[in-house]
């Protein structure tokens, strides 16, 4: 069976207010091509489609006619699609039906009821387990295990199994994200290797946007990552996976193939910091033709200059690039758990890092019953807002 693996295409997403359209239907139309050229057996969409679960009705659009362009660039090619922590489970499934007309299948909810209704089965290729994104305790025990005793009843022919899943996995890299826990991610904690349960021949992750295998798993357990860089600290290349499986129990063959972004995100310098005047001087030298949104890393002793931004913005005009940001930042010397941070300071720290300096400020500890509160808490912030 022949697999593209993607993920968190986050459909609808700005860029520190700049729309991003033109980048995300540049992706969209690189992977129908990819599907023209390579004709998988199956598409696997694991979650994250959009960025917020109330997409406008332009992106929604977007999207449907990306799904339709990639099934008549492969009209024998199944097409399963999970909802992510950022996606509307319920707006993925309403139109489930007329989408079944054209071998997709969106998976938005995890129906304890109809267990069936998360197994697709790609005729003469394989069999998907299809599980959206949920928090654990909404997951019935075993969940995972029981999806694949089902398959493995009905595989007498011996088909590759790959199972969807949309989370956090312990031992993965997570560069790119800001971690709200010691292995939390955008308020999901990992899981470990086991939870998803034995049998599967290779397990299509989403939510981490760094593409990667997770290890001590046989290579069978990978995140596809974007295709589409979303924030200027995933600084490696985006792809989609390409996955072969010969038969169950073979080992996946992956192979990445890269998406191009017409408008990189580009900090400057490139690594460490500059004073602001060195920093000007390298937006000034930046090429004028070349598009790019651009971030400017500038070491302060205190605060930027007063209009800082409308000189960088005087700077770029005429030019392709537009200033996204200029992250100021302090020496590390000069920071003490005491100190006031800047708006900047305290926008790059997560809200675990901000409640632990401030118990330490006030009661001096912050153990682990308190830190588990927090998450908690948190983590019922997100679901309400993900509603």
């Amino acid at each position: 069976m022949k697999v593209l693996h993607t993920s968190d295409w986050h459909l609808g997403h700005t860029l520190y207010g700049y729309d991003r359209t033109e980048e995300q239907q540049s992706m969209l139309n690189q992977i129908k091509e990819i599907i023209k050229n390579e004709q998988p057996d199956v598409m696997v969409l694991s979650g994250d489609v959009y960025h917020t679960s109330q997409p406008s009705a332009a992106v929604q659009t977007m999207f449907t006619e990306a799904i339709v362009a990639m099934h008549r660039a492969c009209p024998e090619m199944t097409i399963v699609v999970t909802a992510g922590n950022h996606d509307s489970g319920s707006k993925h499934e309403i139109y489930q039906t007329p989408w079944r007309e054209l071998k997709v299948f969106a998976i938005g909810n995890i129906d304890k009821e109809k267990l069936e209704n998360h197994i697709i089965e790609v005729p003469g290729k394989g069999f998907v387990i299809a599980v959206p994104y949920a928090y654990e305790r909404n997951i019935p025990e075993r969940f995972f295990q029981q999806l694949l005793a089902m398959v493995e009843e009905r595989n007498t022919e011996g088909l590759p199994v790959v199972m969807m899943a949309h989370t956090t996995v312990e031992g993965c890299n997570f560069t790119g994200h800001d971690l709200t826990g010691p292995n939390t991610v955008g308020g999901v904690d990992a899981v470990v290797h086991d939870y998803f349960g034995m049998g599967y021949d290779y397990l299509a992750l989403g939510h981490i946007h760094h593409a990667q295998f997770i290890h001590d798993t046989e290579h069978r357990m990978r995140y596809s990552g974007t295709p589409l860089v979303v924030s200027f600290d995933e600084d490696y290349e985006h792809s989609i996976s390409m996955v072969i499986i010969e038969k169950h129990g073979a080992a996946p063959q992956v192979k990445e193939i890269r998406i191009n972004n017409p408008h990189p995100l580009v900090t400057l310098p490139l690594e460490g910091t500059a004073t602001w005047q060195d920093a000007k001087e390298m937006l000034k030298d930046f090429p004028k033709d070349k598009p790019a949104f651009i971030r400017l890393n500038v070491e302060v002793e205190d605060f930027l200059p007063a209009g800082a931004s409308e000189e960088a913005q005087a700077i770029a005009a005429g030019k392709e690039c537009k200033v996204c940001h200029i992250n100021a930042k302090r020496p590390e010397r000069e920071r003490t758990s005491g100190q006031a941070l800047t708006v900047q300071e305290l926008q790059e720290i997560s809200p675990i890092e901000i409640a632990r300096r401030y118990i330490s400020n006030v009661a001096g500890s912050f153990d682990e019953d308190m830190e588990a509160m927090f998450n908690e808490a948190l983590e019922a912030i997100n679901q309400e807002n993900n509603k």
